[in-house]
């Protein structure tokens, strides 16, 4: 990268996903004192959790459209973790808003749910919310529409003081890469509006490809020059982010890594679910950073290339480890430490000088 990284913050405000950590049997606040323990700054609140744990708090199944109750618990999840020393960084994932048809019924419900979902940003005390880029193939691929209904829920979100991160979904339709969602944000043009930039979501669209036995992206040709030809060109990738993203522009970075799959994840979506493979990739196949993932090079590239912007705001760890249970059983404290612990090397290899 052409900026100097030894100016790189060696620390950075971090936190952790709480959809990242345990399992279904474990509860919020049981999720947030490992969190505590193990020195992260904060959380993203995941609306699934934010649903259990609303159910626990009324002692009643709690809909995911029963927005009185989950304005409620959100009340009680924001003095838990404000409690804990905690901030709520981000509400996530806020999927499927932007690009349905004009007058269909999808664009009113997409609407009224983005209503619902900022009294709960309210609610819990937290000014930022996640939008993934759409997945659904029923929904436009035109940028100017996908910047403009963006740009409405901005302007809504802007209307209460909160603040818009769009993350390319490395499965989605129309913006899967860093530089499709960056185009989108240009375009809508709000100065609460930006990114969401994830290391799995750009290594896994421009670099890695569950599909295949390598586990990279292949074209025609012979490995070793196909595999040159993929690395040069992730590299100027990431030399266009450095380069012409702002820092300001950048609301957060989430971090994991990817299992690779064995065997290869076949090219058809899934037919219960439509998720294509890298939906299917990224659902429970995300382990943390340096713990049995593929993708440490290519991960490490990538947060130089964020850092070089001159970025110095929050990292997240977001991951979905299916093998969580193997490998940690019930020891939440562990994984949260042992996911301090993947943050600071990344973060530390990520600057060291010569790299």
């Amino acid at each position: 990268m052409s900026q100097n990284l030894n100016r790189a913050p060696s620390h950075l405000p971090v936190a952790f996903a709480s959809c990242s950590i345990g399992l279904p049997r474990h509860t919020l606040h049981q999720k947030v004192e490992a969190i505590r323990e193990a020195g992260f700054d904060g959380i993203e609140l995941s609306f699934p959790d934010l649903q259990a744990y609303a159910s626990r708090h009324f002692g009643r199944d709690i809909a995911a459209d029963d927005y009185g109750s989950l304005c409620e618990a959100a009340k009680a999840v924001g003095r838990m973790v404000a409690g804990h020393g905690l901030k709520i960084l981000v509400l996530q994932p806020f999927a499927n808003f932007e690009g349905w048809p004009r007058g269909s019924a999808q664009r009113r419900e997409a609407f009224a749910r983005a209503e619902a979902w900022i009294d709960i940003m309210e609610a819990a005390g937290t000014d930022m919310l996640q939008v993934g880029s759409s997945d659904s193939p029923d929904m436009s691929r035109d940028v100017d529409q996908l910047a403009a209904d963006l740009a409405c829920l901005a302007d809504m979100l802007a209307a209460r003081g909160f603040r818009l991160a769009y993350e390319n979904w490395c499965w989605a339709t129309r913006a899967p890469r860093w530089r499709d969602v960056w185009d989108i944000v240009q375009k809508a043009d709000r100065p609460n509006l930006g990114l969401c930039l994830d290391t799995f979501q750009t290594a896994g669209s421009e670099w890695a490809d569950p599909t295949t036995k390598s586990g990279r992206i292949e074209a025609a040709g012979g490995i070793t020059t196909v595999e040159e030809e993929l690395c040069e060109a992730y590299a100027a990738s990431l030399e266009g982010l450095a380069t012409t993203v702002p820092a300001d522009k950048i609301f957060f970075l989430q971090i994991s890594d990817a299992y690779r799959p064995d065997p290869p994840l076949g090219e058809e979506a899934d037919p219960e679910s439509g998720l294509r493979p890298r939906g299917r990739w990224s659902h429970d196949q995300r382990p943390l950073p340096y713990d049995g993932g593929y993708l440490p090079a290519p991960i490490k590239q990538f947060v130089r290339a964020v850092l070089a912007t001159g970025f110095k705001g929050w990292c997240s760890i977001e991951v979905f480890d299916g093998r969580f249970e193997e490998k940690y059983g019930d020891d939440l404290r562990k994984f949260a430490r042992r996911g301090m612990q993947a943050y600071q090397r990344l973060l530390s290899e990520a600057t060291a000088e010569g790299e």
